[in-house]
This record gives structure tokens, C-alpha cells and sequence, in this order.
């Protein structure tokens, strides 16, 4: 699939008690990964366990207003073409083109809809 989710981001207010809940509710482990106000989910506690999400603090949200849901996160191979196809289709980028050391470049944007999304291009591995 050319552009298929990959990711995604749950806002929080209160790390512990989302860990708690989440790893109640799904079996969810987690990775410390940079500030502790956020944390990568693994889908398991084993040795290859896959990453598939975040727990982040609300003040990494691009937009003022609070996000309920989670953010999608969808794979693509020419993240500048699609910044163009964003604005020429009435999206809105709310953070632009960043760079994740060692991982990609990503944007935030939101759709016609006001859904906050993001688009990521991995680095790639050589």
C-alpha cells in the first residue's frame, strides 16, 4: 500500500494514569523515548515487540484546540509532493516539514474536516 498508516499519537494530560489505563486495557509496554512526557507503545513486552504509537503530552499539539482520538500517522515516499497536494486540496499545515533525527521528516496538517493528521517519509536505510 502506497500511503498506509503507520503510526499513531495519543494525547494525554496525565502519563501515569494513560499508562495505566492502556496497559490495563490492551497489554500495552512502552519505550522511554526523549522527554519523559513522552513515550513510545509497543504492542508487547517481548524482545520484538513492534512500535506502533505514542503517549504524548497535549503541549506537543501543532493546534490550540484539544484533540480527542488519536493522530494518524500515514507512510509516504515524497513528503514534499505531498505538503503540495495538502495545500492544493484545501489541507492545512499546522506544523511544518520537520526532521526527526534518525527516523524521517514529517508534517501535521489538518484535512477539509479539521482532523489533525500527520504524514511521515522514513529515512532511508542504507
Amino acid at each position: 500500500m502506497k500511503h498506509k498508516p503507520v503510526h499513531f499519537a495519543i494525547y494525554i494530560d496525565d502519563m501515569d494514569r494513560a499508562k495505566t489505563f492502556y496497559s490495563n486495557l490492551f497489554g500495552w509496554n512502552y519505550n522511554n523515548y526523549g522527554p519523559d512526557d513522552f513515550l513510545q507503545i509497543k504492542d508487547s513486552d517481548t524482545n520484538d515487540a513492534q512500535l506502533i504509537g505514542a503517549l504524548q503530552s497535549r503541549k506537543y499539539s501543532p493546534i490550540a484546540e484539544k484533540i480527542n482520538g488519536f493522530e494518524c500517522s500515514i507512510e509516504t515516499e515524497n513528503i514534499d509532493e505531498l505538503i503540495l497536494k495538502i495545500k492544493n486540496n484545501n489541507g492545512e499545515i499546522v506544523m511544518p516539514k520537520t526532521e526527526i533525527p534518525h527516523v524521517g521528516w514529517l508534517v501535521k496538517f489538518l484535512d477539509t474536516e479539521g482532523n489533525i493528521l500527520c504524514a511521515i517519509q522514513y529515512h532511508k536505510r542504507v
